[in-house]
C-alpha cells in the first residue's frame, strides 16, 4: 500500500482552526487510512492508503475536516518521493532557518515573473518546480515573504514547513513503507 504525506494549511495558528493531533489521527483512521502518524501540532500526517490520486485524497480530507470541525482546511498530499526530491534539490543546503513552501500546482509563468520582482532585506528564495526554498534569518513569524505572500503572488495554494519538519516527515514515511 502506498505511503502519503498530508500537510494541512493553517491549523493551530494563533488559536485559529484548532485540531488536536489525536483527534486528527482518529479522523484519518475513520477514513480508512492505515498506519496513521501525526507530527507536531501543525497538521502533518503520514499514512498508508490504497493507490489513488493526490487530488482525490485532498478532497476526502478537506470534506472530512469541514464536516467534522465546521471549517475549511486546505491540504496537500505529497508522496515521499516529492519530499525527498525537495530536500535533495535544496539550493541552500548549509543554511539554517530554511523553509520549504510546497505549492499545490505549478504557478503560471506570468505570476512567477511577478514574484521575482520582489526582494526583501535578508530574505531570499528560489522556486524550483513546485517548491519555494526560502530563507528568513529572523524567523518565519517576522518574514515579509510569508506563506500568504507566496500564495497571493503566485495565485496557488501553498503550505510551508521548516527544514527539520520536512526531514522528519520523510523519515516517518520511510519507516511506514
Amino acid at each position: 500500500m502506498p505511503t502519503y504525506i498530508s500537510i494541512l494549511r493553517g491549523i493551530n495558528v494563533s488559536g485559529q482552526k484548532k485540531i488536536k493531533m489525536a483527534d486528527l489521527k482518529n479522523l484519518y483512521e475513520n477514513l480508512g487510512f492505515e498506519n496513521v502518524q501525526t507530527y507536531i501540532q501543525s497538521g502533518n500526517v503520514v499514512f498508508e492508503y490504497k493507490e489513488t490520486t493526490a487530488t482525490a485524497l485532498q478532497k476526502i480530507i478537506f470534506d472530512a475536516i469541514q464536516k467534522h470541525y465546521g471549517f475549511e482546511v486546505p491540504n496537500l498530499i505529497l508522496p515521499p518521493t516529492e519530499i525527498e526530491t525537495a530536500l535533495n534539490n535544496n539550493p541552500f543546503m548549509d543554511i539554517d532557518k530554511m523553509y520549504f513552501t510546497f505549492l499545490a500546482e505549478t504557478p503560471a509563468k506570468e505570476n512567477i515573473e511577478k514574484l521575482y520582482a520582489y526582494s526583501f532585506y535578508e530574505e531570499y528564495y528560489e522556486l524550483i518546480d513546485k517548491v519555494i526554498y526560502f530563507h528568513c534569518p529572523n524567523g518565519a513569524g517576522r518574514a515579509k515573504m510569508s506563506n500568504n505572500f507566496f500564495e497571493s503572488k503566485l495565485k496557488v495554494m501553498a503550505t510551508s514547513r521548516n527544514l527539520n519538519t520536512t526531514k522528519k516527515l520523510l523519515e516517518m514515511a520511510k519507516f511506514t513503507s
